[in-house]
């Protein structure tokens, strides 16, 4: 039997290619060789986005961006955390065994704070219950489903070792294993993609190439790419230019080699580099983009596929609970 593995999905607008490769591709992977289950986690969303149109409109975009990128819906659990009532139980009960203290702990609160700290505002300024608690609707999450492995980056860490906390907390005053102890499977050689400046490719640094842009806006955005003063005769070092660092992610080992010896040789300008890179990530991003508005055309059948993932999570989810409740004395 296949250890279960479990990837939330936060509802945080238009995807674009560092989410692909940096997070898309590597969680569609691990079906290979686990039993995956993956979430739109709109609850978490709803913390930051207050607005119902855009919330409802962001988890429809990234659930058909995750479809059209190689999520098969018949081979894996896909479904909207919304849509599962017993992960808001369970969260309930988790609360009882959950400290202040560790809420106090987690990482976005702290950072919170600390922005309020330094703006000389009241410690708790904007900071909602929701933001507060969420690490437990994230034990929650997890445990839920009996989760082996969540896969994470090192930053996140923090997450799977306190719903291991609590969860150990809630076998520990029943004297036996209630709830499966998750565990974390840091992701060591997750891409870091690089940003039209440089940077890491992030929307809060304003310098993303979009997923699914059209090809006309594609190309225009990679002619915005942040270049030296370099001339075209000049030999130019492939290894130290976020243009060829983006071709490798598209072009296979061979075209990677004759662009390099291109850039090493002189002669090609930062404009020529730009179209290679064009081409290359048009070619792999053209049949994701057409699946992608093929999906967003029917609406009512990528909700269909949501709702029938639900349907497949729930037994599972009212199993965990149920258990819990009958060690507390509650069932």
């Amino acid at each position: 039997m296949k250890k279960i593995s479990l990837t939330g999905i936060k509802p945080t607008g238009d995807l674009h290619i560092g989410n692909y490769f940096g997070a898309i591709k590597p969680a569609l992977e691990l079906a290979n060789e686990y039993d995956a289950r993956y979430f739109i986690a709109d609850y978490h969303g709803l913390n930051t986005m207050k607005d119902p149109n855009e919330l409802q409109s962001t988890i429809r975009h990234v659930a058909a961006g995750w479809l059209a990128s190689g999520l098969d819906p018949d081979k894996v659990i896909f479904y909207r955390q919304s849509s599962i009532p017993e992960v808001f139980e369970l969260t309930t009960m988790l609360m009882a065994f959950t400290s202040k203290g560790l809420m106090n702990r987690a990482h976005a609160y702290k950072d919170a704070v600390s922005k309020n700290n330094l703006k000389y505002e009241d410690t708790d300024a904007g900071i909602n219950m929701g933001l507060f608690t969420y690490p437990v609707l994230m034990a929650a999450d997890i445990i839920i489903f009996d989760s082996d492995v969540v896969p994470v980056g090192k930053d996140q860490l923090q997450h799977i070792e306190m719903a291991q906390d609590i969860a150990q907390s809630v076998n520990a005053n029943y004297k036996q294993q209630v709830l499966k102890i998750p565990q974390a499977a840091i992701q060591e050689s997750v891409a870091v993609v690089p940003g039209l400046d440089g940077r890491k490719m992030s929307k809060s640094y304003g310098n993303v190439i979009p997923l699914f842009a059209a090809e006309k806006t594609l190309r225009k955005t990679i002619m915005r790419i942040t270049t030296n003063s370099q001339t075209v005769d000049e030999p130019k070092n492939p290894d130290e230019s976020q243009i060829f660092q983006l071709y490798k992610l598209f072009a296979d080992d061979k075209e990677q080699s004759a662009l390099a010896d291109r850039y090493r040789a002189g002669g090609m300008g930062w404009g020529d580099a730009k179209e290679e890179l064009f081409r290359a990530a048009n070619r792999c991003i053209s049949p994701i983009r057409e699946r992608y508005n093929a999906i967003m055309s029917d609406i009512p059948s990528l909700d269909k596929i949501l709702a029938h993932g639900a349907e497949k999570a729930r037994p599972i989810a009212a199993a965990t609970v149920k258990r819990f409740r009958k060690a507390a004395g509650i069932d």
